[in-house]
């Protein structure tokens, strides 16, 4: 796995990418994705990165495997491939903000649009063998990832961080909370979303509000 990133995330992770535990954690994907069918496509492992330079960061939302469906995952959490079936946590997403701000279903499930606004679409494991949820977690793909929040708590201020669900709310101990807008929910799949956890959350109005309070340009959802 040769690590193609933005050079402004380069420049912050030179030290992480020496270290044994990274290496080790490239050699455990450069062998899976030779002996088995993985997702994203290796080429798009970092494109949540790429797409979103560390110096136009504005929101954070944090998932946690990538999609294991064929043509889902392209390398930003919660978004897929143009034309693909929109999962259903992110049917919910959508459901969520045409409630909150009257933004209308968009036929197009591809968040590109909104890594390109500054919002870093992170996953907390970048690789997943296909049809296998959660095959490549615990490999060193969530040290690294805890490194990335910490990075844009410090470096950063006045940044939205979306934590839904149980394990993305345990990342709130790596973010400075008094520079920073910590907006927590419940996780938008079916399992949570229907037992009240995460519709009228409210974030996507919320954050925008925050941005422009701080003069920044809001998002277009």
């Amino acid at each position: 796995m040769h690590v193609q990133i933005h050079s402004s995330w380069e420049k912050q992770l030179k030290n992480v990418f020496e270290d044994l535990k990274f290496i080790k954690l490239t050699e455990f994907v450069r062998k899976e994705y030779r002996t088995h069918k993985c997702y994203p496509p290796g080429k798009l492992i970092f494109e949540a990165f790429n797409r979103c330079p560390l110096d136009k960061v504005k929101v954070v939302i944090l998932g946690q495997d990538p999609y294991h469906g064929e043509n889902q995952a392209h390398g930003l959490a919660f978004s897929v491939e143009e034309g693909v079936k929109h999962p259903p946590s992110l049917i919910n997403i959508f459901r969520e903000i045409e409630d909150d701000i009257s933004v209308p279903y968009p036929n197009n499930g591809n968040l590109n649009r909104w890594a390109d606004q500054g919002i870093f679409l992170l996953n907390s494991t970048l690789s997943v063998r296909a049809n296998q949820a959660g095959s490549h977690q615990n490999k060193g793909w969530e040290e690294f990832t805890d490194s990335i929040i910490k990075i844009i708590s410090y470096q950063k201020n006045e940044i939205v961080f979306m934590l839904w669900g149980g394990y993305a709310k345990k990342k709130i101990i790596l973010i400075d909370s008094s520079k920073h807008l910590i907006l927590r929910s419940g996780h938008p799949s079916p399992l949570s979303a229907n037992k009240g956890h995460w519709f009228g959350n409210k974030h996507f109005s919320q954050c925008n509000n925050y941005l422009i309070s701080k003069g920044k340009t809001p998002i277009i959802w």
